[in-house]
């Protein structure tokens, strides 16, 4: 067996260690390496609760195949998104050095994610379910956001005047969720194959199994 480290070696390595990270001449790319461990930890945080609840509510099959699906998913997510955020402070760190004045630019940002979106999230198509559930929701997201600076002070803005901002802002969240919710349920309803499929695995549970029961079993402990 390996003679275990001594104490003060341990520490020196430690100090070793600190220093080198707290050195700002490293700041650049410790921030990539950071990035890239808290994208692997935020997506596996994300992923593995929602995969456990999703696949064993919806999914059939055993418990090894259900393990699988749930370890694919949870791995899917961590990898991808950690290689996001790799790619998005790679390229941003790489438009910074770029620049005339060596500063970030306001367009920086945009491209960046262009990219890393287009390589991480993009290339695989729509048919990797996990990819096509965040990009769904991170549009989502932006959508929502732009909707708030069109009714708020900024460059962005394009309802003006006070009164008119209060009373788009009044009406516009209300007409928003009125019209999701009208649009998903019309498309369940006439073209169910093309909501995403674990939505859809969703809304046939909640509307399509409420529909028949043969008993008070089914009617109120399982669905068929």
């Amino acid at each position: 067996m390996a003679a275990p480290i001594a104490p003060s070696k341990l520490q020196a390595l430690q100090e070793t260690i600190t220093t080198f990270l707290l050195d700002p001449r490293n700041h650049d790319l410790l921030t990539i390496l950071k990035g890239l461990r808290n994208g692997l930890v935020y997506g596996t945080k994300v992923r593995f609760p929602h995969a456990l609840v999703m696949v064993l509510l919806f999914r059939t099959g055993t418990l090894r195949s259900k393990a699988t699906q749930i370890l694919t998913a949870t791995r899917t997510h961590a990898t991808n998104l950690g290689l996001f955020v790799t790619l998005y402070k790679t390229t941003m760190l790489a438009l910074r050095h770029l620049s005339p004045t060596g500063k970030e630019r306001s367009a920086d940002s945009f491209v960046a994610g262009a990219l890393g979106g287009y390589v991480v999230f993009g290339r695989g198509g729509s048919g990797n379910s996990v990819n096509m559930q965040i990009v769904v929701y991170v549009f989502a997201r932006v959508v929502l956001a732009l909707a708030k600076l069109a009714v708020s002070d900024g460059p962005l803005c394009v309802v003006r005047g006070e009164k008119a901002r209060e009373g788009v802002g009044r009406v516009a969240w209300p007409l928003f969720a009125g019209g999701s919710w009208a649009m998903v349920m019309w498309l369940f309803r006439w073209y169910p194959e093309a909501v995403q499929a674990s939505m859809r695995s969703s809304m046939v549970y909640l509307y399509d199994n409420a529909e028949t029961w043969t008993g008070i079993r089914d009617f109120l402990i399982h669905n068929k």
